[in-house]
């Protein structure tokens, strides 16, 4: 059961399951997504559920990379608006967004949406 809040309490927006951020990436372009999508959601209310939650984060991503991670079974993309330096530069791991980032911001929903 989702926790109720006060009809005048703040909403509580997506940019807060981007807090604190993984310790781990897959390549270096994925910390500038995770800071793409949490600026891009930062005015967006969490929504009711965690399945809406996904869709909404699986929407923004492939606004911003330009893939649809349930249909593109790529391993990593090269984006140049991502590229700031360093080897892998611009890439970005869609099987890490796939397997551990957009999990653990789902989890993050949940645990907020349950409390």
């Amino acid at each position: 059961m989702a926790h109720e809040t006060p009809a005048d309490a703040p909403a509580v927006t997506m940019a807060v399951l981007f807090d604190p951020e993984p310790e781990r990436w897959g390549l270096r372009g994925d910390t500038h997504v995770w800071r793409t999508l949490r600026e891009r959601l930062s005015h967006t209310e969490v929504p009711p559920s965690v399945d809406d939650v996904t869709a909404l984060l699986r929407a923004a991503f492939d606004q911003a990379v330009g893939v649809d991670l349930a249909r593109d079974e790529s391993e990593a993309v090269y984006r140049k608006e991502y590229a700031h330096g360093g080897m892998s530069s611009g890439m970005v791991h869609l099987k890490t967004w796939r397997e551990r980032l957009i999990p653990l911001l789902t989890q993050r929903a949940k645990a907020l949406l349950t409390h």
